[in-house]
């Protein structure tokens, strides 16, 4: 199983996961495969997790739409977000809102190339 295919099967776990908790509020997921960081723009890669390389799979609710959305962000990104979580736990940081402004975008094109 390639780390695209992985992701994927983990993004489906989480919708089943969210649409039990949240039931009709989750109508479907998404997961944005393109290979740059939705919060930087930069390559995705991988960071060092316990002393082995992984990815940093995220994955947040577009509630007008009602759609999971999974995404993978590169290791500056996710040790932004990392260490912003141990200095103020739930909070929403800034870097947060652009990556939902980027993927709502990328989920609009999405949208927009099927009706092509």
């Amino acid at each position: 199983m390639n780390e695209r295919s992985a992701a994927e099967a983990m993004l489906a776990e989480m919708y089943s996961r969210a649409k039990a908790q949240w039931g009709n509020a989750i109508k479907a997921h998404w997961f944005y495969a393109d290979e740059t960081c939705p919060g930087c723009q930069r390559p995705i890669d991988t960071l060092k997790h316990r002393g082995r390389d992984a990815l940093s799979l995220n994955a947040f609710i577009y509630r007008e739409r009602g759609v999971l959305i999974g995404y993978l962000l590169c290791k500056r990104c996710a040790k932004h977000i990392f260490d912003a979580a141990k200095q103020h736990p739930y909070q929403q940081t800034p870097l947060h809102t652009t990556i939902e402004q980027n993927l709502i975008a990328a989920y609009q094109r999405h949208l927009a190339a099927l009706d092509a």
